[in-house]
């Protein structure tokens, strides 16, 4: 099982390296909803149902990344850049995008250490696109330029 998980995250996290200036916003959320939502899916049941579980939380974390990061202009990954940078663990961050007519809260949960980089914090994304509210997960760390990178953990 453990061997699963391990090449799922290699695998997602390979992709997600591979042309990442050619990836798309929807791209980038659709790895970085897949990464979050295998892991997930890892943390719920036993034998086969745990890889259900995984493969599920997988394909769910995908769907809702994909669909936030498509809806998410270049002001909305400013708004979310500045609420991993200045907002306090659990302190949410909100905004509405003007032209898109979403609605976003991003909130840090967690301070962590990523590959050796102790700027990395993981959040929780709620929003509501198109009158639909959907969550994800995920891990972002500040890069040199100052900017803050979604990552897998």
């Amino acid at each position: 099982m453990k061997r699963i998980l391990t090449a799922l995250v290699v695998i997602l996290c390979s992709v997600s390296l591979i042309g990442c200036e050619s990836m798309t916003k929807q791209d980038m959320g659709v790895v970085t909803g897949g990464v979050a939502g295998g892991l997930l899916g890892s943390t719920v049941g036993q034998g086969s149902g745990r890889v259900l579980a995984i493969a599920a939380g997988t394909i769910a974390g995908a769907l809702i990344g994909g669909a936030i990061g498509k809806n998410m202009d270049d002001t909305d990954k400013l708004k979310m850049n500045q609420a991993l940078e200045s907002n306090n663990v659990g302190q949410p961050a909100y905004w509405s995008n003007n032209n898109s007519g979403a609605t976003y809260q991003v909130t840090p949960t967690k301070n962590v250490t990523v590959d050796g980089n102790p700027y990395c914090r993981e959040y929780r994304t709620v929003a509501n696109i198109g009158g639909k509210k959907q969550q994800m997960y995920g891990t972002a760390c500040r890069q040199p330029d100052g900017s803050w990178q979604a990552v897998s953990n």
